[in-house]
């Protein structure tokens, strides 16, 4: 007799099967291709308790068991100052996908929300701070974000069209004050829509926006420069549904001597210094 999967077995049999294409060969990719990981690393899972972080660490369990690389894993969630509601759709849905998380709490939202410049990039800021300090502190070298394709190519639009200026995510970057630290992005060649697929075969429901400045400034509903991006390239996707790729593989194939100008370490560089080299 054919034995019943449990529904947490199920829901980790559809990431490598059903989704096999969509999310395990492309999390194995970037790995492999921005070598993410190396012997004996001690990565720290960021949660947030969205969809995409969740997957990353669901992803990140299947992967220790089956690779023969030598790495382990903390599951670490940090709360900046979530709503009751919020904290325990983490705390169920992490028992749920029998994900092991560590919490730890922070005052991130009170004083971020304090101050009237720039609130969601001093949270940001000191979101980054303390996951690297709590990683260090339990002995990890690197922590783990759930940055996806679409947040790759939606940063590198919307920081053209609205701050001057071609620059994206990278799949992996040494932190600057955090000695020894390095922040990777596995996530990095999956599609935002095929997890948000997973999440609908699986019927798993994870928190949306938590962040108290748009609850208590805005309703929960603000105008993002990232949502008109989104819906640009959904538009584009309706007559061109490669448009999602195009983009992600022109971000590797840059051509330098085809651009008047570019940025590299802080110093901007002109096509005139190397022009008399060149030729059509």
């Amino acid at each position: 007799m054919k034995r019943e999967l449990t529904r947490v077995q199920k829901i980790e049999q559809s990431l490598i099967r059903k989704y096999r294409k969509e999310l395990w060969a492309p999390f194995l990719n970037a790995i492999t291709t921005y070598e993410l990981i190396q012997p004996n690393d001690r990565i720290a899972v960021c949660i947030s308790g969205g969809k995409d972080s969740m997957c990353m660490a669901k992803l990140f369990q299947e992967l220790e068991r089956r690779t023969e690389i030598p790495f382990e894993v903390v599951y670490l969630v940090m709360d900046p100052g979530y709503n009751e509601a919020n904290r325990i759709r983490i705390e169920e849905n992490a028992e749920l996908l029998d994900l092991p998380i560590q919490v730890f709490e922070t005052n991130i939202f009170r004083v971020a929300n304090q101050t009237s410049h720039h609130p969601c990039y001093l949270c940001a800021r000191m979101r980054r701070g303390h996951l690297y300090n709590q990683a260090k502190a339990l002995g990890c070298n690197k922590i783990a974000l759930g940055h996806h394709l679409n947040d790759v190519i939606e940063t590198a639009l919307v920081s053209m069209m609205y701050a001057s200026k071609l620059e994206t995510l990278i799949p992996k970057v040494h932190s600057t004050n955090f000695e020894g630290m390095e922040l990777i992005r596995p996530m990095y060649c999956i599609k935002e829509e095929a997890i948000r697929n997973w999440c609908r075969y699986n019927d798993l429901h994870f928190i949306q926006c938590a962040c108290k400045f748009t609850e208590e400034n805005a309703g929960g509903h603000v105008s993002s420069k990232r949502q008109e991006v989104k819906e640009l390239i959904a538009a584009l996707k309706k007559d061109n549904p490669e448009v999602e790729g195009n983009i992600f593989r022109a971000l590797h194939a840059v051509q330098l001597n085809t651009f008047p100008g570019y940025k590299l370490d802080g110093v901007l560089h002109s096509f005139l210094e190397t022009y008399d080299d060149h030729s059509e």
